[in-house]
Order: C-alpha cells, then sequence, then structure tokens
C-alpha cells in the first residue's frame, strides 16, 4: 500500500455537511447539560437548606452573569430536545437520505433559534 497519500492537517479548510455541524452541537449540547445538572443540584440543596439559603440563590439569579448563564443552559436543552427529536423522527425511517439529513438538520437549527429567542425574552422579561 502507499504510504504518500495526501494528507490535510489544516482544520480551517475542510468543509463539514449541514448535518455533522448540527451532529457535533448535539453533543456539545448534551455535555453543556450534563455540567448544568450539577450547579442546578447544588444551587436546588442551598436554596432547600434554609430560608436564607432562598434568599441568596434567589439574589444570585438576579445577577446578569447568572441570566446569561442560565439561558445558555436553556439554550442546550432546548437544543438538544429538538435535536432529539429530529433523530427519533430518523429512527422511523423519516429523512434517512442525504437531501433529508440535509432538511432535517436545518429545520433543527430554525427551530433552535426560535427557542432560543423565545427563551431569551422569558430569562430577560
Amino acid at each position: 500500500m502507499k504510504q504518500n497519500r495526501p494528507k490535510n492537517l489544516d482544520l480551517t479548510t475542510i468543509r463539514l455537511p449541514l448535518p455533522a455541524y448540527a451532529s457535533i452541537l448535539h453533543r456539545i449540547s448534551g455535555f453543556v447539560l450534563f455540567i448544568v445538572v450539577a450547579l442546578m443540584l447544588a444551587a436546588l440543596h442551598c436554596s432547600l437548606e434554609s430560608e436564607s439559603g432562598f434568599e441568596s440563590v434567589k439574589a444570585a439569579l438576579n445577577a446578569p452573569v447568572a441570566k446569561f448563564v442560565l439561558w445558555a443552559s436553556l439554550c442546550a436543552l432546548a437544543y438538544h430536545f429538538v435535536a432529539g427529536i429530529k433523530h427519533l423522527v430518523m429512527d422511523m425511517g423519516i429523512g434517512e437520505t442525504k437531501a433529508g439529513g440535509h432538511i432535517g438538520a436545518a429545520l433543527t437549527l430554525v427551530i433552535s433559534l426560535i427557542l432560543f429567542g423565545l427563551v431569551g425574552a422569558w430569562v430577560w422579561a
């Protein structure tokens, strides 16, 4: 076998298809949710310990940084949910072709962006 095959080590020149980006974002959102669960459980524990703990968590969640973290967490949840529904639909045999995968990924991204806006309006309202 020839060992002089061309190698492309410049990752900036690789163009992935849209379904690949949707899949990568699905994995990233799952990892973010894994981390967020620990943060939310810690906040829940602190808020249930005492009345002063509840007030401190309530005050902390009014900070702009906390609102951004809450918004990002809810966006990760929304994206992971929408992409999960897309995978369930594909498991039923719908959208398994190359064109169907592209349409499914585009729909996932568009629906998620709409949900991101709605979540942002709810968090910062």
